[in-house]
């Protein structure tokens, strides 16, 4: 149990805040909490990397009850457009972030007996490629608008130029698209203090 308190803690303080920073633009199509949520894969993958897929699975369930209790509290918070999280979006949330982190730990678990980095870089490029498709899909696609009948997205499917320059589609796809460039740009960084925390805690255990 002691092993795991860390990674928890982590994983936790992760979605707390990034419950919170998701209310808070930067720019035109990101939140704050699009650079605070992709540390999820890095505490997923360490706790994979150095006590095994088993202990990263119970990291990720707590980071996802840690989730839901944040949604369901925001639900029933009103802020100047309504609820500060939807229904639509406290299920893409908790949906998203289960599926993308399992399946972190799954692809990264097959890949551990390679290069260091291989590892880590695919399984959280992977895992946040299905976070971005399942979270903004749900969240904000009109098809799935039977999800939350009484719920108004139509803002997110308003037709723009893709951020702001290429091709048009909904909003909701750029707002995806950037988000999803951030968890590529991040899940690169990334590799460095994972290498640098997987020595250390070893060092430590040794």
């Amino acid at each position: 149990m002691t092993r795991l308190l860390p990674g928890i803690a982590a994983m936790a303080a992760i979605v707390v805040a990034s419950n919170i920073l998701v209310q808070f633009l930067f720019g035109q199509w990101l939140t704050w909490g699009a650079f605070t949520y992709p540390l999820a894969f890095l505490v997923t993958d360490v706790m994979n990397r150095v006590y095994g897929a088993p202990t990263a699975r119970k990291v990720v369930l707590a980071g996802f009850v840690t989730g839901v209790a944040c949604s369901l509290i925001g639900t029933q918070i009103t802020g100047e457009f309504g609820p500060l999280v939807t229904w639509r979006i406290a299920i893409g949330s908790g949906l998203a972030f289960l599926t993308a982190q399992l399946l972190d730990v799954n692809i990264f678990n097959r890949l551990r007996e390679g290069t260091w980095w291989r590892a880590p870089l695919v399984s959280s490029l992977v895992g946040s490629a299905v976070d971005t498709a399942l979270f903004f899909s749900i969240a904000f696609s009109a098809a799935l608008s039977f999800l939350e009948p009484a719920n108004d997205v139509g803002w997110a499917g308003e037709i723009l130029p893709l951020l702001g320059v290429g091709p048009e589609a909904p909003l909701w796809v750029s707002l995806a698209v950037a988000d999803w460039c951030v968890k590529l740009g991040l899940a690169l960084l990334a590799l460095v203090p994972f290498r640098l925390i997987v020595k250390r805690v070893i060092a430590d255990a040794a």
